[in-house]
Formats: structure tokens, C-alpha cells, sequence
């Protein structure tokens, strides 16, 4: 995922819930074949729409504290986060078309 910078539970509070614009968190894991399928489509989404949007992956492996926090119990779950609130989730993979129009109001 060349656009798409990691965030751990540490560093989730000042880059996720403190940013300006909205953030998507792609909560993800190795082993999910479903997230390999929408890594690419988010991939894609952060090269066009990134300037009204940040885009970030988290692996629910490596940091088990924040997905727990939101309650997040499959995945790939994608989170949008705005003035520090979940705004929309959207649990299971999506083709970019379904995506996008799941994310207009934010793209």
C-alpha cells in the first residue's frame, strides 16, 4: 500500500482523533484475505482523494488496544473519523464503486 502510512495505538489519539480533515483507518491483518482485496482499492482511493482525506492502515495484530477501544470485531473494518467521532464504518470488503459512494460525503 504505497499511499497508505501506518498508525499504532500510540500514536492514534494525535494522528487519528487531532487531525483537521477526516481520517480513514483500514483496520486490517496479514492473514485476512479479504483486507488484501480492498488494500489495493483503498491504495488507489488515497492517491485521488488524499488531499480531502487521510488515509491509514492500522493491524489489529500489532495493536490490539485501539480496535478493541471501537468495538472493531471483523475485518476489514474501515472507520472515518471526523473532529474526533467514528462517522461511518464499513465492516467486510467492498468493491471501489460501493466504497466510493460509501465515502462521498467525505471525498
Amino acid at each position: 500500500m504505497g499511499n497508505i502510512s501506518a498508525v499504532t495505538d500510540a500514536e492514534f489519539d494525535q494522528t487519528v482523533l487531532m487531525a483537521d480533515k477526516p481520517v480513514l483507518v483500514d483496520f486490517w491483518a496479514e492473514w485476512c484475505g479479504p483486507c488484501r482485496q480492498v488494500a489495493p482499492i483503498l491504495d488507489e482511493l488515497a492517491g485521488a482523494h488524499g488531499e480531502k482525506m487521510t488515509f491509514l492502515k492500522m493491524n489489529v495484530d500489532e495493536n490490539p488496544v485501539t480496535p478493541s477501544s471501537y468495538r472493531v470485531t471483523g475485518i476489514p473494518t474501515i472507520n472515518v473519523y471526523q473532529g474526533g467521532q467514528v462517522v461511518k464504518t464499513i465492516v467486510g470488503a467492498r468493491p471501489k464503486a460501493a466504497l466510493l459512494k460509501e465515502l462521498a460525503d467525505f471525498i
